[in-house]
């Protein structure tokens, strides 16, 4: 896979896991949601200028961007994203056994 579809599919990654639209990050850094599209399909490169832009409005670190799949690791909105998935099914799991204890006492 090349660089500019890299960082693409991670820029991609990163925005979802913020809850933004293309259009939010695009105001955010400055450019049309148009062009931002374009560098998340990795039809397009950005500017050292843009990178940091995006880093920064993101928090998310430089290098980040750069990790290919089989290179996996654990960063703050990853862990997040596990946290809030692992919340929801215990929640749901906790409610389902209180829905079968009322049951089973009925």
């Amino acid at each position: 896979m090349d660089i500019k579809k890299i960082f693409g599919k991670n820029l991609k990654f990163y925005r979802k896991a913020q809850h933004l639209s293309q259009e939010q990050l695009s105001e955010k850094v400055d450019i049309s949601s148009k062009h931002l599209s374009s560098i998340e399909r990795g039809l397009n490169f950005i500017s050292a200028d843009l990178l940091e832009k995006l880093a920064y409005s993101m928090d998310v670190p430089v290098f980040y961007f750069f990790v290919n799949k089989g290179e996996f690791f654990y960063n703050d909105v990853m862990l997040n994203t596990i946290d809030d998935i692992i919340e929801n099914k215990l929640t749901k799991t906790i409610e389902e056994i209180k829905s079968d204890i009322r049951q089973k006492n009925h």
